[in-house]
């Protein structure tokens, strides 16, 4: 009998950020009829599964992530009786469907947190919660020195005198997963889903569920500036022990439905011994390799991120998961489009320094992609990455709809740069977004340059990004050297990354300022541009068989 490894371990997973991904009602905003619709363009393009951004009921005060019901769908998406109809339907053209889920807060008008305010300070309503009198003579203080990753005091102080702590929005109150009850509900809640058929969950926060049960003050920031963190910093709601044992009680629950259902972890964590906890046999299947992510366009670099990833998370038996951009980070092509293509650390915003060369910026996308793609282990492509799309970073401001824009005071301009609806065809807004006719624009504005990025634009073009893309999804699903696996590297100079992969494949990438001589090989499988006499150019990657 042949053993077949679990699908996870391999898949490219395509990441839907459902509000900006297709319009099918002519309101606007992305729902499951657009999703559903373009469940051919999908197909096409080849990848495994799509990650759907929360779609269940939600006042929308963070577009989705502050959950009222995690068994309704948004009346804005649609119905729970089109998730199980695209749920079968993506099913029947080969693809799996992984939701997301966020455990690590509710929205405050969920039954709970409204039930919470009712029974008042002391009550067993509260205790589902994190509620904290103040500090000070009054308790007018907050609790500690928390803040919100939106800016702003993680704690918002009630007219009864008590504070309840959310690490986010006001309006997205954090969970206390000491409490029971918190788990059993969360518990039931993905047999909710895996009994409609979903085949895993990407975790929101999955790092952030335990909190110190004395609430300490924070520890000193790190210095962004230091380079990879080399060791960890004991934190009093990150990344802490205790998170695990939720983790293994999921796996539990995975396990007891067929067919190989898995979960992702957004899990940041400081050192990558820490990331690979998250992956251990008996915890969660895979987790976002961010290092790669946040690393510099710096072939020292990548090599020392792809190194200590796959030897962490070997050690524990899990593959890794590889990702350039998603719906919380400034596309890629933009962040490698500044000649100082700067690392950042988690918990940070990433600030560009120096004009766009998006010229630059999609050449290193282009290479970026088949690196990526050439790892062992699975990959995530975030929407719109595959026709090249860059950050919008001219919003009006008047647009913006992150809530980091309000409570950081409009310092921080917010993630939406990286979440405008993306295009399909034609020359104008919204370009094919909305169905023809629709007077409602999109939910954010799309700039002049996308008339250039449309699917309909770039199918069929060699050169195209989506071409790239296509063409790398199909040798990497025909290739038996690409997926789960090992990879080898080979002797290279300064600049330049190279490995193979058994049996036959060598992915070259060329980030120094010199073209390159390519190694001896029987034949060229892809290549991120165009060679020149057998050498490959700066910023270019190649695929060869050998």
């Amino acid at each position: 009998m042949s053993f077949t490894a679990p699908w996870w371990r391999s898949a490219v997973i395509y990441q839907v950020y459902i509000r900006s991904f297709a319009d099918g009602n002519g309101d606007g905003v992305g729902d499951i009829a657009g999703l559903r619709s373009r469940l051919p363009y999908l197909k096409s393009l080849g990848v495994d599964a799509v990650w759907i951004n929360p779609w269940y009921k939600s006042p929308m005060a963070d577009h989705g992530y502050d959950v009222a019901d995690f068994r309704t769908i948004d009346p804005l998406f649609g119905t729970l009786a089109d998730a199980e109809r695209f749920i079968e339907e993506a099913h029947a053209h080969g693809i799996r469907v992984i939701p997301d889920i966020v455990p690590n807060h509710t929205s405050d008008q969920h039954a709970w947190f409204q039930a919470a305010l009712a029974a008042g300070p002391g009550s067993a309503e509260r205790e589902r919660y994190v509620f904290r009198p103040g500090r000070g003579a009054d308790g007018a203080q907050p609790p500690n020195d928390w803040v919100s990753c939106f800016g702003g005091p993680a704690w918002t102080r009630l007219p009864d005198g008590e504070w309840y702590l959310h690490l986010f929005a006001p309006e997205q109150p954090d969970l206390n997963w000491q409490h029971p009850e918190v788990r059993a509900e969360f518990e039931s809640v993905l047999r909710f889903w895996f009994g409609r058929g979903v085949d895993g969950f990407r975790i929101d926060v999955a790092h952030g569920l335990i909190k110190h049960p004395e609430l300490p003050d924070l520890p000193p920031r790190r210095d962004p500036d230091a380079g990879p963190a080399s060791r960890h910093v004991d934190h009093p709601h990150w990344d802490r022990d205790e998170v695990h044992e939720i983790y293994r009680s999921w796996r539990r629950v995975a396990d007891e439905f067929p067919g190989d259902r898995s979960f992702v972890a957004e899990a940041w964590a400081d050192t990558p011994e820490r990331l690979a906890a998250y992956v251990r046999r008996d915890g969660l299947h895979t987790a976002f390799n961010f290092d790669f992510l946040m690393s510099s366009w710096d072939p020292k670099d990548l090599r020392g991120v792809i190194d200590d990833s796959l030897a962490m998370l070997g050690a524990v038996g899990a593959p890794a998961t590889w990702v350039l951009s998603n719906h919380d980070v400034t596309r890629h092509p933009s962040r490698y489009g500044r000649r100082t293509a700067k690392r950042w650390v988690a918990n940070e915003s990433y600030r560009p320094e120096g004009p766009l060369d998006f010229g630059l910026g999609t050449r290193r996308a282009r290479a970026a992609a088949l690196l990526m793609l050439a790892l062992p282990g699975g990959a995530y492509v975030y929407q719109g990455e595959e026709l090249g799309l860059p950050e919008v970073e001219d919003l009006p401001e008047d647009v913006l709809q992150d809530p980091t824009w309000e409570r950081s005071g409009h310092t921080d301009r917010g993630r939406d740069g990286c979440r405008v609806p993306i295009p399909w065809s034609g020359r104008t807004a919204p370009y094919g977004f909305s169905p023809d006719g629709t007077t409602a624009g999109p939910w954010l504005p799309q700039p002049a340059l996308w008339a250039e990025h449309t699917v309909e634009s770039q199918t069929g073009d060699p050169a195209s990004m989506l071409e790239l893309y296509r063409a790398a999804l199909r040798v990497r699903r025909d290739h038996p050297a690409l997926g789960d696996g090992t990879l080898t590297w080979l002797d290279t100079p300064d600049g330049v990354l190279a490995f193979t992969r058994d049996p036959g494949f060598v992915c070259v990438v060329n980030l120094s300022a010199e073209p390159y001589e390519l190694p001896a090989h029987s034949g060229l499988l892809l290549s991120s541009g165009p060679l020149e006499n057998g050498r490959l150019g700066p910023d270019q990657a190649v695929w060869l068989a050998v």
